[in-house]
C-alpha cells in the first residue's frame, strides 16, 4: 500500500499554511506496512489525504473548517465529477450583486466590485447539479481568492492589502510586480480549472469526508491509521483567522472561532490527553508535530505513554516558508508512530 500509482494524478496548488507536501515521501515511507485505510483527522489542505488516495488507501477526511472539508470532498471523496462548460456558464452568468461579501468585506479584503463578483458566483454555485461540483467550484473560488490576497491569508488590514496590490510599490520594494493580485477571480478560476479537474480520479476505493470537531468523530470511525496533524500550539497556527473568511463566504454569515482549536497553551496538555484517550478504534496513531511547538516531544511522549507502550519518534529537518522568506531558525519535524496494543 506504499507505492504510488503508475499514472499519477497531481495534487493541485492549494496554498495552505502547514501543508505537508514537501514531507509526503518521508511520511508515507514511514507508515506501518499492511495498512489499507486512513483517517486524516485534521485534513487542512488535503495533501496527506490526497497522497493516501494516490497510494491506494481508503481515505476518511475531516476538518473543522468548511472550506477544507470542501477541498477533501472535491479531490478525495469525489472520484469522477468535474466541471464542464455548462457548469462554467452557470457560475459566471449574471450581473454582480450586493450580497454578503459586498456588505461585510468591501474595502476590508477586496474592492467593492470584486466583492460583488464573489456574491454573484456564490449565488450561482448553489445552482450546480451535484454536491461534488459545488465543492470543486468552491475549491477553485478559494484558490482565486487566495491568489488575489497578499501572503495568501486573510489577516491583513485593508491599507496593507492595497499597498501590496500596488504593482509599482511591489516592484520598488520587492522587485516583483505581483500582477496576479490584480487579475480577476474568473481569470484565476479558469487558469486552474484544468488542473483541478485533472486532480479528480478514482482509485477503486470508497472515501468519506466530514466537517466536524474531531472529538465528535473518534468513536464513530474505524480505520487502520488515524493521522493527526493538529495546529502546532505556540506557532503561526490561527487557521480561523487565516481562512475563516472562506467559511463565512460559504455560510453567507459571520462565524465565531471554533473551540478545541489547539491554540491555547493553558489547555493543550489536557486536549492532547483527551485526544489519545479516545483512539481505541485505530490500529496505529500517527502524529505530526514540530520542535518549535508546545508541548515538547518529551511531554507528548509522557502523555501518549499513558495509552500505549509502543511509541517510535522519527525526525526530519524541515523549514516552513510562510511570508516569502524561509525562517532562519532550524525546525525539526517529528513523526510519532504509535501502535494500539488493544487491537492486536
Amino acid at each position: 500500500m506504499n507505492s504510488k500509482m503508475i499514472n499519477e494524478p497531481s495534487y493541485p496548488k492549494v496554498n495552505y499554511i502547514g501543508n505537508k507536501e514537501k514531507l509526503l515521501d518521508w511520511l508515507f515511507d514511514s507508515l506501518p506496512k499492511g495498512t489499507t485505510s486512513i483517517f486524516d483527522a485534521f485534513s487542512g489542505g488535503s495533501s496527506i489525504g490526497y497522497e493516501a488516495k494516490r497510494r491506494g488507501y481508503s481515505v476518511i477526511s475531516n476538518d473543522i473548517l468548511s472550506i477544507n472539508s470542501k477541498l477533501a470532498h472535491a479531490l478525495i471523496e469525489n472520484s469522477t465529477e468535474t466541471l464542464d462548460k455548462k457548469d462554467l456558464d452557470t457560475i459566471f452568468t449574471g450581473e454582480p450583486l450586493k450580497g454578503f461579501m459586498y456588505k461585510n468585506y468591501s474595502e476590508v479584503f477586496f474592492f467593492p466590485d470584486e466583492c460583488m463578483e464573489l456574491d454573484l458566483y456564490r449565488k450561482n454555485i448553489d445552482k450546480l447539479s451535484s454536491e461534488y461540483k459545488k465543492s470543486l467550484a468552491f475549491s477553485l473560488i478559494r484558490r482565486a481568492m487566495i491568489r488575489k490576497m497578499p501572503y495568501s491569508r486573510f489577516n491583513l488590514n485593508w491599507d496593507n492589502i492595497k499597498q501590496l496590490r500596488d504593482e509599482e510599490y511591489s516592484y520598488e520594494k520587492y522587485k516583483r510586480r505581483r500582477a496576479y493580485h490584480n487579475e480577476s477571480f474568473k481569470s484565476h478560476f479558469m487558469k486552474e480549472l484544468s488542473v483541478y479537474n485533472g486532480a479528480v480520479f478514482d482509485n477503486g476505493k470508497h472515501h468519506k469526508t466530514y466537517n466536524d470537531d474531531v472529538f465528535y468523530l473518534l468513536d464513530k470511525i474505524h480505520a487502520d491509521i488515524i493521522y493527526l496533524d493538529p495546529p502546532y500550539t505556540g506557532t503561526m497556527n490561527n487557521y480561523h483567522g487565516f481562512y475563516g473568511l472562506l467559511d463565512e463566504y460559504i455560510a453567507q454569515k459571520k462565524l465565531e472561532p471554533f473551540s478545541n482549536n489547539f491554540r491555547d497553551k493553558k489547555s493543550i496538555l489536557e486536549l492532547f490527553d483527551k485526544l489519545f484517550s479516545n483512539l481505541s478504534n485505530f490500529k496505529y496513531w500517527i502524529l505530526s508535530y514540530n520542535n518549535g511547538a508546545y508541548p515538547s516531544k518529551e511531554e507528548l511522549i509522557e502523555i501518549i505513554s499513558r495509552y500505549s507502550d509502543d511509541i517510535e519518534v522519527i525526525e526530519k529537518p524541515h523549514n516552513y516558508q510562510i511570508t516569502g522568506k524561509a525562517k532562519k531558525s532550524k525546525n525539526m519535524e517529528y513523526l510519532f508512530i504509535i501502535k494500539n496494543r488493544g487491537l492486536e
